[in-house]
């Protein structure tokens, strides 16, 4: 499809997919979308939204689109960032889900690292890529190949990627898994992993209540503590929700969190399968939000296919004096 025609066709879906919500309210963003990734620019001052392109059957969404913010309420669409049908990617034809990005300050500009899953039609599984950018709305330059290739445990897809920096040392990480939680360290070019850091960090035990790993890591540092979060169960059951540990090192040993659920349904509400989050921490403060994406209310129903119909929406992330999260209240 023309690039200039898809544009107009995603801003339409956009405005008529689903009715605009109300500015501050949730969903933040219209139509169906999943596995959202937000980021502040501090080269623009901006937030910016990521998303896979949900309300397609089997997951089939092939590219990427951004929206922007200049305070988490007000969103405008801002571009498609990747195509994966187009010939921007030459190793993968589709399924592109859950993407991450990545600021890293270059010289006397910024640079952007997307990293994203889709399907390799020669491999015949979803592997992990990587583009890049010198700005957060694109256009995104296609490594030409995947950053991560082989599941680390013989098992389980290639996704849900993560990227983190750690504060303490400066240095990147990579996390990813679907079945099990694999985190290793970037190598300087951003486009490639430092295979004798491998880690394989799933959380061991749990149940589908409670903290069974199933997929969606997601890392971040605040108070001295290495905080994981994944998501639990399957992502078209109301009972998707998010479980989360701490840790003493980007790669070290999780201990899971008690209580450890801190993002689930609220059927009282029609708010469903709450989970496949980042995080965001407000620039200056100790102020933070979860993003994350739930189950249309309207199509809760297997018959409606809820896994496919996935809306995206911002709450309050707050804190116990010990470090410990609160539970999280998902709001309309």
């Amino acid at each position: 499809m023309n690039r200039i025609i898809k544009h107009i066709t995603v801003s339409a879906i956009a405005v008529l997919g689903i009715s605009m919500p109300v500015e501050g309210g949730n969903p933040v963003i219209p139509g169906f979308h999943a596995d959202p990734e937000i980021m502040y620019s501090n080269q623009t001052g901006r937030y910016y939204l990521y998303t896979t392109t949900d309300g397609t059957p089997g997951w089939g969404g092939y590219y990427f689109t951004v929206y922007s913010s200049p305070d988490l309420e007000q969103w405008m669409f801002e571009d498609v960032v990747l195509d994966l049908k187009s010939d921007d990617v030459n190793w993968a034809n589709g399924n592109a889900w859950a993407p991450a990005i990545i600021e890293r300050k270059e010289g006397d500009g910024y640079r952007y690292y997307f990293y994203y899953s889709g399907h390799s039609p020669e491999a015949g599984k979803k592997q992990i890529g990587v583009a890049v950018s010198d700005s957060p709305t694109g256009p995104f330059v296609d490594h030409g190949e995947p950053i991560v290739k082989e599941s680390p445990v013989g098992r389980g897809q290639q996704i849900d990627v993560d990227v983190f920096q750690d504060p303490k040392s400066g240095k990147f990480y990579l996390y990813w898994g679907n079945g099990y939680m694999a985190g290793a360290e970037l190598n300087d070019d951003m486009v490639s992993i430092k295979e004798k850091s491998l880690t394989v960090m799933t959380p061991k035990g749990g149940t589908l209540e409670t903290y069974a790993f199933r997929e969606a890591p997601y890392v971040f540092y605040r108070g001295g503590k290495y905080y994981f979060m994944w998501s639990v169960d399957d992502t078209g059951s109301p009972n998707y929700h998010v479980a989360y540990g701490t840790s003493s090192s980007p790669l070290g040993q999780i201990k899971v969190a008690e209580p450890c659920n801190i993002l689930v349904q609220r059927p009282d509400e029609k708010i469903y399968g709450t989970a496949h989050n980042s995080v965001i921490n407000l620039p200056g403060s100790d102020d933070w939000r979860i993003v994350y994406h739930r189950i249309n209310e309207n199509y809760i129903d297997k018959e409606r296919k809820p896994g496919v119909h996935r809306e995206v929406c911002i709450d309050r992330l707050e804190f116990n004096e010990d470090g410990t999260i609160k539970p999280v209240k998902p709001t309309k």
